[in-house]
């Protein structure tokens, strides 16, 4: 490695071994490499998906799969980041899990048959959550001025076409993102990191210990 540490991690644990239930033994023997706070060092990944449960945020976000996108790993790595409360995929069921990088492991993965059933599942919920789909949309609400419900799923489309004829009818609204170059849209993944930062800005609590600065 050029810069950083030779190893991500941490090796075996030094001393008499921490007691508690959220603890792995073979973690404790052998090291714990994974790319986890340092909070979770040595837990199990049962601890750890509990713990994140307490204090998930408010918003979802959702994204088609009709052509194993390939930025579907990304987006579900960057909800984990944010610590979404539910990440959705609509349409085929199996998608390319290498760009999230083992984050799935640590978030809620629902899948749906179509954005219909997607709406359906969220507007049934205890407290209904608002499906807003991303397009650049004659009609569709500016990320940036737009109020945005704490309670909100976004959906994106597939890389290229953007969101089916189906996805827009199930939408509660469509939101963009402002552009001012020459091409006509961004990345889905780089959109989905947009939106769920815009999300973080307005409602996250940054005051909280658990904001991790690095």
């Amino acid at each position: 490695m050029p810069h950083g540490p030779d190893e991500v991690g941490v090796g075996p644990w030094e001393g008499p071994w921490p007691t508690g239930e959220q603890y792995d033994a073979q973690l404790l023997a052998e090291g714990d490499r994974r790319n986890v706070v340092d909070r979770y060092r040595y837990w199990t990944v049962e601890a750890i998906v509990a713990d994140l449960d307490t204090r998930r945020h408010d918003f979802h976000v959702a994204i088609e799969n009709w052509q194993h996108d390939f930025n579907i790993g990304t987006v579900v790595r960057t909800a984990n980041a944010f610590l979404a409360a539910e990440v959705h995929i609509v349409g085929r069921k199996r998608w390319n899990r290498r760009g999230a990088m083992v984050t799935d492991r640590y978030q809620h993965v629902r899948h749906h048959a179509d954005a219909a059933a997607l709406a359906a599942y969220l507007h049934s919920l205890d407290e209904p959550v608002r499906l807003l789909g991303i397009d650049n949309l004659p009609g569709s609400a500016h990320l940036e001025t737009m109020q945005m419900p704490r309670r909100v799923c976004f959906l994106f489309g597939q890389e290229g076409p953007g969101l089916s004829a189906g996805a827009r009818e199930a939408c509660d609204g469509t939101f963009s993102i402002a552009q001012f170059g020459s091409t006509r849209s961004i990345n889905a993944s780089a959109a989905a990191a947009i939106a769920m930062h815009g999300w973080i800005r307005e409602y996250a609590d940054l005051s909280d210990e658990a904001a991790w600065r690095g």
